[in-house]
């Protein structure tokens, strides 16, 4: 398995890569020992180290099998300025997802509601009690493989809503590549034969220093198990 990385350290910020596997905060329900929180606890000392109202200083999340760039704040001051950052919607953040199809139009905004499903709770979907979620999107390439289509696409979310970008894939009639809850079961497990886990990397963010305000983006390229599914589906 592998392990965080760190692409960026200075005295309040942690910007680190996180693996796909790696569950992002500890909580009961937790039931694996990659976590992303006690790996910040057995390698890093800083104010917010131990602080579990402030998750170690983890400012926002991204689901397990999603791989990417997280930010971590080294003390209450940044994380407060970082958490403000993402309430106000100033932080530009990009993913990268391999869709199944190709979406009706190559770029343009999903505004619909997402909310936990009432009938299955450990479900996200597109419902009227569910709180706006907002992403645009822009399709970056099309494959076609025996008479299937597959898009590579860019989603640029606006809000942050639990498997948000999961659901408005879905809700445009696109499903993610390998997504065991909402491409269907039968299609996911056809899917996890080229790529064993979600199709979904945080690819940028951009923000401002909680410190000086001067504008940062970090990028990560598609990390290698992603680019190994694309070769085993024969992309090249």
């Amino acid at each position: 398995m592998l392990t965080p990385e760190i692409i960026f350290e200075d005295a309040c910020l942690l910007v680190i890569l996180k693996p796909a596997g790696w569950v992002v905060n500890d909580a009961k329900t937790v039931k694996t020992t990659f976590v992303v929180q006690n790996w910040l606890s057995k390698n890093f000392k800083y104010p917010l180290i131990g602080n579990y109202e402030y998750r170690n200083g983890i400012v926002h999340r991204l689901d397990k099998e999603t791989s990417g760039i997280l930010l971590v704040a080294k003390d209450k001051e940044a994380f407060d300025n970082l958490q403000s950052q993402f309430k106000n919607r100033s932080v530009k953040k990009t993913y990268l997802a391999l869709l199944h199809g190709e979406p009706k139009k190559p770029k343009g905004t999903i505004d619909v509601p997402v909310g936990r499903l009432p009938w299955n709770r450990e479900r996200f979907g597109v419902y009227p009690g569910g709180r706006q979620a907002l992403s645009d999107y822009e399709v970056i390439r099309v494959y076609a493989k025996e008479n299937e289509k597959y898009s590579l696409t860019k989603f640029y979310p606006k809000t942050g809503r639990t498997h948000q970008i999961r659901v408005h894939a879905k809700y445009l009639g696109n499903p993610i590549f390998s997504d065991e809850f909402y491409a269907g079961r039968k299609t996911a497990r056809k899917d996890r034969k080229f790529c064993p886990r979600l199709f979904l990397h945080a690819s940028e963010i951009v923000f401002s220093h909680p410190r000086s305000g001067e504008k940062l983006t970090f990028s990560s390229n598609l990390p290698s198990d992603l680019q190994e599914a694309l070769k085993n589906l024969g992309f090249s």
